[in-house]
Formats: structure tokens, C-alpha cells, sequence
């Protein structure tokens, strides 16, 4: 800390010719009169997930010795699919992921074919970020933190800089809220070339991590959480996150699970697009609390498309 605009320019050197510019497509069915909507569809991004950015922006930083001691990460999913799909294209042959063992199958199986061992611990992600790290302490490896790494944050940036370079006119981004790494990413690009737009965060009411971090004033390293089909956004939050939050997060929306079910089915119904609940949880925010929003220029950050194919089919049917 702290990180600046120019780290994100550098990571954004770093990763181009890595990752995909995504679309930034108006939604029709959230616009209305004054009030324009953009969907940033990182859903769309290589390995459909936006974590890519930040685990390539840190394994391209890495030196030749840091490499051939290997990599490891602690994930819910979208992030250790990530790194283990960077460290295949950049040819790191030792890549370790801790899991909980609740993760997705659909997760587990993206990990593992890109090359990544993949263990099991913990019954939630909590769990497995303690008794990973405890593993991670001695083993010589380079520990790619996925919300509270300056280089891996610097990544998650490049989709403010994109967002604002394809649309200046967006005044407001909302972007989910797990660790807190990729809002936090996006509003240190975006507050730098707009210092006047709004950055939003979403969380869910299973888990209101950050919120109450804010609230108390204590940082949130693990958290209890209820039952949540938002797998990437439940748990603790990152320590540069939280100290970066007063300066970086303008505002967190809570909402509740059934609305983000709600809008997962509402995505793949009228906009045709497939997002997993830790992504669609923004346009749940939007669509519930659509009064607050009048008159805005909107960008709702899509961060992930990786939902488990029976649970998207039980949204789909149930809403």
C-alpha cells in the first residue's frame, strides 16, 4: 500500500495480450428514461471470471527463481481457476490450490485441467484460508493472495480503466464485494480519472463482511456465513481492501438471496447472458432499489459466469 493509478497501467502492460477486452453492452431492460445501465461483462473474460486479471497481473511480476518455486492459492473457485489457467500459459509447472470442499464441481474441474493440484480443506472458505495459509507458511512458494495483493489488485484495475475508456459517461460502477479486491481495483482507476463518479458495492445478506467491518471498525479477516448460492462472495474480507475501503467504496447495497436468484434468471431470460450468483448479485441492487439510481449512467460488473449447471437450472426453473 498504498496503490496507485500508475501500478494499474502497469499490470494493464503486463496482462493485454493475456486477457480479453470485454464487452460493455447497454441493457435495454434496465434502462429507462434518463437512467442508462451498461453491463461489464466479465463473464465473458478468459476462464469466464474477471480474477484472471489480477493472477496474471502477479505472475507476470514474477522473477525466474519465484517461478520455479511455484505458485499457490487459496480459492472458492473463480481464483484458483485463474491462476492455474495463467501459470499453464505462462509455463509454471508447480501450482498448488486450496479449496474448500464445498466448491463447485464445475470449479474444481476448470482448476484441475489447466494443471493445478487441487486440495480440499475446510467446510467453507474461512476454513480453508486458515489451514491453507498455515500449509502455505513454509513452503517456499509465492502465495497469490486473490484480495489483498497490491499486483494482484493493480490487475483487477484494468477493468475501471476499460470501463471509462469505452463509456466516459458513466457516473456510477457497481461492483460485488467478496474480499474486496476487485472493487477496490476498479475504484482506485476509475476515482483517478473521474474523481467525482460513485463506486458501489454489493454484498450479500448471508454475508455482510465489509459492511460490518465499516460498521465496527475492525477488520474481518474470517466471517461467519449463512447458506449462500454466492460461493465467490462469502467469508472474510482482505486487509488492503479494508483499509483502502473509506477512500475507495462510496456505498455497500445488501441483498437478499432470493433476489439474487432472481436476477441470475432474469440475465439468462431477457439479456441472454449467464452469470453466476457472486456476478448477477449488481443487477439484483439495481433492480431492487431502482429509485435510487434515477438519472444515472450505470456500469453493473458481471464478475463471474461460472454457476454450477444444476443450481442455474433450479433459478432458471424457480423464477
Amino acid at each position: 500500500m498504498p496503490i496507485g493509478y500508475k501500478d494499474i497501467i502497469e499490470a494493464k502492460k503486463r496482462i493485454d495480450k493475456y486477457i480479453y477486452r470485454t464487452p460493455l453492452d447497454q441493457s435495454i431492460y434496465l434502462s429507462h428514461n434518463n437512467t442508462n445501465v451498461y453491463l461489464k461483462l466479465e463473464n465473458q473474460q478468459r476462464m469466464k471470471c474477471a480474477k484472471i486479471r489480477g493472477a496474471m497481473s502477479k505472475l507476470t511480476s514474477l522473477s525466474e527463481e519465484e517461478i520455479e518455486k511455484g505458485v499457490v492459492a487459496i480459492s472458492s473457485g473463480n481464483h484458483g481457476a485463474a491462476v492455474s489457467y495463467a501459470s499453464n500459459l505462462l509455463g509454471i509447472k508447480n501450482i498448488t490450490v486450496y479449496v474448500p470442499k464445498t466448491t463447485p464441481k464445475s470449479k474444481v474441474e476448470k482448476i484441475e485441467y489447466y494443471g493445478a493440484q487441487v486440495v480440499g480443506i475446510g467446510e467453507n472458505y474461512d476454513e480453508a484460508h486458515e489451514i491453507g495459509l498455515e500449509r502455505i507458511r513454509n513452503s517456499g512458494s509465492t502465495f497469490v493472495d486473490p484480495c489483498s495483493d497490491e499486483i494482484v489488485i493493480a490487475g483487477q484495475g484494468t477493468i475501471g480503466l476499460e470501463i471509462l475508456e469505452e463509456e466516459p459517461s458513466i457516473d456510477t460502477i457497481l461492483v460485488p464485494i467478496g474480499g474486496g479486491g476487485i472493487i477496490t481495483g476498479i475504484s482506485i482507476a476509475a476515482k483517478y480519472l473521474n474523481p467525482h463518479i460513485k463506486i458501489i458495492g454489493v454484498q450479500t445478506s448471508a454475508c455482510p463482511a465489509m459492511v460490518d467491518a465499516l460498521k465496527d471498525n475492525t477488520y474481518y479477516e474470517t466471517y461467519p456465513t449463512k447458506p449462500s448460492i454466492c460461493d465467490a462472495l462469502v467469508g472474510g474480507v482482505g486487509y488492503i481492501p479494508y483499509k483502502m475501503a473509506k477512500e475507495c467504496i462510496d456505498e455497500i447495497i445488501v441483498v437478499d438471496e432470493e433476489d439474487i436468484g432472481k436476477a441470475v434468471s432474469f440475465l439468462i431470460k431477457k439479456e441472454k447472458v449467464i452469470s453466476e450468483p457472486a456476478g448477477a448479485i449488481v443487477v439484483a441492487a439495481i433492480r431492487k432499489n431502482y429509485h435510487i439510481f434515477e438519472g444515472r449512467n450505470i456500469a453493473a460488473v458481471l464478475t463471474g459466469g461460472n454457476i454450477d449447471e444444476d443450481l442455474m437450472l433450479e433459478l432458471v426453473n424457480g423464477y
